[in-house]
């Protein structure tokens, strides 16, 4: 009994062998479990190999950069929002979660092939200098961009606080280049900003980002206001290029009631759904609120737009946000590198996709990239209302003028 159980075993592993050997060389057979990934990775192997031998240039070639620079392009192929991030740019995501950096302080995102500025945050050394959004960086300190990534451009515009750097931009709205020189510095944001009261018993209150803190700012600027008699409330999110998911629905529990859904995300199967629900342990909050957005509006931004919009507590006002609707998890590799990954994506309460899609304004006020460039450069130094410093001719913001003349019609009307 036992010689023929040896017998059966031994044909057993010779099966299971000639079964390994077969795969490697020919593929896996029919119930081979991943054949086809096994497959990808020997062919992966064999090209990083034969590029390993026989790659004569300047570039290194050694087996740690030659996967990296796989791993770079795999995952920037995806869309422009997942990346590869070296150890360096994962330090430096993890810094923005945190809401602090060294840099000039520009969004940038990766379309058809450009970079491009998808807000400068107010208050910051790019938004000082004029640089808008829609900008191209085209060079960077005279030195022109060739087929940039995310983690190569931001680490060229990224150095040492202090550091002079000159970013060449392409305006396509006046079809010409510009060049403008920016000192880095180390930028700690709050990311509620230019708080007060407006006429009329109108608050405002400005949003630059979504941010580790920004729960906890915006309820104790709420509650500033409140205490001075706040009858109605503009939140401006323009040029919010959004944040984290967590601060979106921490501000919109500000305005909903305990346990109500706010937004849900969906990922790659049907069981990856995960809903968000409002916190509670505010008082109820039923004065009229205007929310202010833009094509700079994305991400985190548009879910509180979306979310306001959905359930009636909010008129958004200006113009159609930037549809930036994808998840993205930033997931910790080995050697302090990381992966920023689209995982799912953002929607509203009802159900909505705000994805290449955006948030619709109720009331729509269009404003040039130019006269939204002042306007920001007039909010991040109030004192050049008042001044003639190089021809500077304060604007009226019109966005926010058509934000309180709503709340003002609504607080006539009694409703």
């Amino acid at each position: 009994m036992f010689k023929r159980f040896l017998a059966i075993s031994t044909a057993v592993l010779a099966g299971f062998l000639l079964a390994q050997y077969a795969a490697r060389q020919q593929g896996a057979p029919s119930w081979w479990p991943d054949r086809d990934r096994d497959r990808q990775v020997r062919y992966f192997k064999e090209v990083l190999q034969l590029v390993k031998e026989n790659y004569v240039g300047d570039a290194p070639a050694d087996y740690a950069s030659l996967t990296r620079a796989a791993l770079d392009g795999m995952v920037g192929s995806l869309d422009p929002h997942s990346e590869f991030l070296a150890a360096d740019a994962f330090r430096e995501t993890e810094d923005e979660l945190a809401n602090a950096f060294t840099g000039v302080g520009i969004q940038v995102e990766q379309r058809d092939g450009h970079i491009v500025i998808v807000a400068p945050i107010p208050g910051t050394p790019a938004d000082r200098a004029g640089l808008q959004r829609g900008d191209r960086l085209v060079k960077i300190d005279g030195k022109a961009l060739v087929n940039p990534t995310l983690d190569s451009t931001i680490s060229l515009v990224r150095g040492e606080p202090g550091s002079l750097v000159t970013l060449t931009v392409f305006r396509p709205a006046q079809n010409r280049s510009i060049d403008y020189p920016v000192r880095r510095e180390r930028i700690k944001l709050e990311s509620v900003r230019l708080t007060g009261m407006r006429a009329g018993g109108v608050g405002y209150l400005q949003i630059t980002q979504f941010s580790e803190r920004t729960g906890e700012e915006f309820g104790k600027a709420l509650a500033e206001l409140e205490a001075q008699g706040l009858r109605a409330l503009v939140i401006d999110l323009r040029n919010n290029p959004g944040g984290l998911l967590d601060a979106a629905i921490d501000v919109c529990s500000e305005f909903f009631d305990k346990d109500e859904l706010i937004a849900f995300t969906q990922g790659r199967s049907p069981d990856t759904r995960e809903s968000y629900y409002s916190s509670n342990g505010h008082r109820k909050r039923d004065y009229p609120v205007a929310i202010l957005v833009n094509g700079g509006s994305a991400s985190a931004a548009e879910i509180v737009a979306g979310a306001m919009r959905d359930s009636k507590r909010a008129v958004i006002v200006g113009e159609k946000s930037f549809g930036k609707g994808s998840v993205q998890s930033v997931i910790e590799l080995d050697n302090g590198e990381g992966l920023r990954l689209t995982t799912a994506r953002y929607y509203t309460p009802s159900g909505i996709t705000i994805h290449e899609r955006g948030i619709l304004p109720h009331v729509e006020v269009e404003v040039s990239p130019e006269d939204e460039a002042r306007i920001r450069v007039q909010q991040a130094r109030p004192d050049l209302a008042v001044s003639t410093e190089d021809d500077f001719k304060p604007i009226e913001d019109i966005q926010l003028a058509a934000a309180e003349e709503v709340l003002a019609g609504v607080l006539a009307s009694g409703k």
